[in-house]
């Protein structure tokens, strides 16, 4: 079992940045490859960065590969996703998501255990 809990979302002005978390539970976090989706009002959620289990593979989505970054420390049992140059289209609900195959994976049905989120707000 894997329990993650998100932190960091908030209000920011167009332009500017954001630093997630996601504290892990668990011994076997260094096992898990991370993900970042992310949920709009009445939209579908979508994928937005993914890292394997060691940090050394990323993955991004077009939308934000280039101003998103996702990292891990896998003695803190955290992942980080960091949010530069925020659009007001960034807006949403943020998940993370632990994907007991250890590899990067873009697909929801990759991941088994989920976070609760945390709410971004990007104005214009």
């Amino acid at each position: 079992q894997v329990q993650l809990v998100e932190s960091g979302g908030g209000l920011v002005q167009a332009g500017g940045s954001l630093r997630l978390s996601c504290a892990a539970s668990g011994r076997t976090f260094r096992n898990y490859a991370m993900g970042w989706f992310r949920q709009a009002p009445g939209k579908e959620r979508e994928f937005v960065a993914t890292v394997n289990w060691s940090g050394g593979s990323t993955y991004y989505a077009d939308s934000v590969k280039g101003r998103f970054t996702t990292s891990r420390d896998n003695y803190k049992n955290t992942v980080y996703l960091q949010m530069n140059s925020l659009k007001p289209e960034d807006t949403a609900d943020y998940y993370c998501a632990a994907s007991a195959g250890g590899m990067t994976a873009s697909y929801p049905r990759s991941y088994s255990y989920w976070g609760q989120g945390t709410q971004v707000t990007v104005s214009s």
